[in-house]
């Protein structure tokens, strides 16, 4: 995995142009008290069942969707690059939002890449690559091969750090992921492109938001309302890439 570290010096030492009806479970005989936790929450949450009418699969999906409201991140015709995104509920909302299955005739067909250490089942519309680590060169240069020299108009990362419950390290954790995905985005990015990515809230935040400030016009912070009450997550959403002088 990148580290911090590395990352943030990779990141900083680039020179810069100008150029988104309740259930109530039962038979919780014998499960653990947290599995009981999660089970009330799935069923009394209204996003998971909306999610399920819509056909998304799983509530994240709603999060891109209002990101994308609010900032217009996603259009039809545009490249995109999903880190983090089994089980595919972003890249279905990408593929939607891109025309990436060609469902709209009379708009651009766009591209939508899903990437997750996980397997991810197909997803009509977008070139998945199921069981890879993003943060590994390897996988990376995958990616690169399918693009073949075709840069990216979004680069989103959902990705998340198995959690540990120390909360310090936990935050330090995700934001190594969301440096991973700046720096591939950094790297693979047309001018006026858009990157968005998840994070924990925590010491480093205010951080990342300032390294962000230097490759984008403009970034914002955002906490869609599908995010649960507990969560400490944020999202930044960074657009306007100005390009790279190296």
């Amino acid at each position: 995995m990148t580290t911090l570290g590395a990352s943030i010096r990779y990141i900083r030492g680039i020179c810069t142009s100008s150029v988104l009806g309740r259930e109530v479970p039962t038979n919780l005989k014998g499960r653990k008290t947290s599995s009981q936790l999660w089970l009330h929450r799935q069923l009394s949450d209204p996003y998971v069942e909306k999610a399920k009418m819509e056909n998304y699969r799983c509530r994240s999906a709603f999060k891109l969707l209002e990101l994308n409201q609010k900032h217009l991140i996603l259009s039809p015709g545009m490249t995109v690059v999903d880190c983090g995104a089994a089980p595919g509920s972003w890249s279905q909302v990408a593929v939607h939002l891109t025309n990436a299955n060609g469902m709209k005739a009379e708009s651009p067909k766009g591209k939508v890449f899903a990437i997750d250490r996980s397997q991810i089942y197909p997803i009509d519309g977008a070139i998945v690559l199921g069981n890879s680590d993003f943060t590994t060169k390897e996988t990376q240069d995958k990616l690169r091969e399918r693009l073949a020299g075709e840069l990216v108009d979004v680069v989103l990362s959902d990705m998340a750090p198995n959690a540990t419950g120390v909360r310090n390290m936990d935050h330090d954790n995700i934001v190594a992921l969301a440096y991973a995905a700046l720096q591939f985005a950094l790297e693979v990015s047309k001018l006026d492109a858009s990157f968005v990515a998840k994070i924990w809230d925590g010491r480093e935040s205010k951080e990342i938001e300032n390294d962000l400030k230097r490759f984008y016009k403009n970034v914002k912070i955002s906490r869609p309302a599908a995010t649960r009450t507990e969560s400490s997550e944020k999202f930044l959403v960074a657009k306007g890439f100005k390009g790279l002088k190296y």
